[in-house]
């Protein structure tokens, strides 16, 4: 089943350019210009993600977000925001949101998010668990679960989430910061170089069940990315 999306923004451009980004992707999109039409159009038909801007005149994206809510409990909602406060994203994510992406933004990012969101959502056209293979690196996020080979890897709540963080988005190189803002919640942020710790111990753990790579290289002076086998492009 093709997924179905609503970009809502009230700047035509930044809808097209949403759009472009998407339209690879196979998923049906569609557009709404307001928030009242974004609204009209949920009432209408059902949508399996919203791609929902924040800062628009009239009904705002916050608004939006919480009326789509009360009636929809299974639709990913994407909030874009040029909002850099955390009060902000409390606010949006208490709402109802699932994810939040700072404008500008890189595509690959956004493609990547959105195919999160759909992952989450029951109507996300996936009836099976996906595996995210990466040589003899078997990572299951509905199982949440990792394997090397055919063995599998014990690891913690938080180490999976970063492992998969990393490996879901190769070509991007994330800070401690935002490692540990996409995998803690707000009220439990911890110190940064926490995310050291966790690095290490995801390391170790593959090493020891015959991992044949480094799955996380240290950018120095930035932070990590995933590191692919020799011969291997992402």
């Amino acid at each position: 089943m093709v997924a179905r999306i609503l970009i809502v923004d009230d700047e035509q451009q930044m809808r097209q350019l949403v759009h472009v980004y998407l339209q690879n992707e196979g998923y049906s999109l569609d557009e709404a210009n307001s928030g009242e039409e974004a609204i009209q159009k949920m009432q209408d038909q059902s949508y399996d993600a919203l791609i929902l801007d924040i800062m628009m005149p009239g009904v705002d994206g916050w608004e939006v977000c919480k009326q789509v809510r009360h009636v929809r409990a299974d639709t990913g909602i994407l909030m874009l925001t040029a909002k850099t406060d955390v009060a902000d994203r409390v606010k949006g994510l208490n709402l109802g949101a699932d994810d939040y992406l700072m404008k500008p933004f890189a595509p690959e990012e956004l493609v990547a998010r959105v195919k999160a969101l759909l992952r989450r959502s029951t109507h996300g056209g996936h009836d099976k668990p996906q595996d995210l293979i990466i040589g003899e690196l078997c990572i299951n996020i509905e199982r949440h679960e990792v394997k090397v080979a055919s063995t599998p890897v014990e690891l913690t709540s938080k180490e999976f989430d970063i492992l998969f963080l990393l490996a879901n988005r190769p070509k991007r190189v994330f800070t401690r910061e935002q490692v540990m803002e996409q995998v803690w919640p707000i009220n439990e942020w911890h110190d940064p170089r926490t995310i050291d710790t966790h690095i290490k111990n995801i390391r170790t753990k593959l090493k020891n069940n015959r991992l044949s790579f480094n799955p996380i290289k240290t950018v120095w002076g930035v932070g990590y990315k995933f590191n692919f086998p020799d011969g291997m492009n992402q």
